[in-house]
């Protein structure tokens, strides 16, 4: 009896000594991994859609009417400089030549004439068997004849000149675009036979609104528009398949108006084409790059969002507190640079934040 109020007085205890252990299992600080943060130099990274052009993309229109005779180039080809493209079958222009040189032939035998008269008249003047008048009359004439000639070898010149834009040729160095019309097509100014693009170097273009433009020129060095041009670090170009093209581009101009509509103001890249792989006409992205200097980076996997805020927990102690930054995101796609919030020299919870609370007590690892 004695042994069984025994045990019944010390089965208190023992659960009271195994609750005590239970709660103090049940209250063990976990551990966090953390960090110290520090400074160092980070390169932000923006893009933009460009549209590239050849530096010269030149409208071929024929300077007059008539059938698209021969066609020497196809789509795609490379042409120099005054190479012919098409030739044009105009017969107005055959005939219109054809009557320039022959009033060239008439106004020659006018100037002929009239040159007789003047030699033959002038010693009978001379001698008075005839009238001055007479000879002022011849003088006149040929001074008439010349004047015909004259304009009878302008009349040619045009007329050989109409004839000549039956060659259509190439004004520039470039890139055959696409032909619109073939063998047998009527065609006029009106109409654009092809084109041709001078890739030697490209243009790509792209826009910035207007906060985006005062926050660029800004933060690049000079002090007119000029110079902080001439400043503007290389820019890379990514291809539509998302290969990087292996030449840099330089930010040649920007427009000096601000568009109405857009309310952006548009920039021109030149990258140098020497390989041909750019096309005018084709697709891409721009990628600006920004020098940051002695910025705070940490990992994305130590801060957490909440209402569109950004935030860390700063360790203090033995527990955590929320705290407020302002980041932006690097090239590599793992870290952040902070701008905002954030000193150098701050331990921080470096991952696993999803599970902590404001004030939560950790262990640091």
């Amino acid at each position: 009896m004695r042994i069984k109020n025994l045990i019944s007085g010390l089965l208190p205890v023992l659960l009271l000594v195994s609750c005590g252990k239970k709660q103090e299992a049940a209250v063990k600080v976990p551990v966090y991994e953390t960090l110290v943060t520090s400074k160092q130099n980070a390169e932000l990274q923006y893009a933009y859609p460009v549209t590239i052009k050849g530096s010269e993309d030149v409208e071929i229109r024929p300077r007059l009417e008539g059938f698209i005779k021969d066609i020497y180039v196809d789509e795609g080809s490379a042409v120099k400089k005054g190479q012919l493209l098409f030739t044009i079958d105009a017969p107005n222009t055959e005939k219109d030549l054809r009557t320039a040189e022959a009033a060239i032939l008439s106004a020659k035998a006018q100037v002929s004439t009239a040159k007789l008269n003047v030699d033959r008249i002038r010693p009978l003047a001379e001698k008075n068997i005839v009238s001055g008048v007479q000879l002022s009359t011849a003088e006149n004439s040929y001074q008439t004849a010349l004047a015909g000639l004259d304009q009878a070898k302008a009349t040619l010149a045009n007329a050989r000149a109409s004839r000549s834009w039956a060659n259509v040729t190439s004004p520039v160095d470039g890139v055959v675009g696409t032909i619109a019309f073939r063998k047998g097509s009527f065609v006029s100014s009106a109409y654009v036979i092809t084109t041709v693009a001078n890739v030697g170097n490209v243009y790509a273009y792209f826009s910035l609104n207007e906060k985006d433009l005062n926050t660029f020129l800004k933060n690049l060095p000079g002090t007119t528009q000029t110079e902080k041009l001439k400043n503007t670090p290389p820019i890379k170009l990514i291809l539509a398949d998302g290969t990087e093209y292996p030449e840099s581009g330089k930010i040649q101009t920007i427009s000096g108006v601000v568009n109405v509509t857009t309310g952006s103001a548009n920039f021109r890249v030149e990258f140098p084409n020497k390989a041909g792989l750019l096309r005018s006409g084709s697709s891409g992205k721009i990628i600006i790059p920004e020098q940051l200097k002695d910025v705070v980076v940490i990992p994305q996997t130590s801060t957490f969002a909440r209402q569109d805020k950004t935030l860390v927990y700063k360790v203090q102690g033995d527990s955590v507190v929320q705290s407020v930054i302002s980041v932006v995101g690097l090239p590599d796609g793992q870290n952040y640079a902070v701008t905002e919030g954030l000193t150098e020299g701050v331990r921080i919870v470096k991952s696993g934040v999803s599970l902590l609370t404001n004030g939560a007590k950790i262990t640091v690892k």
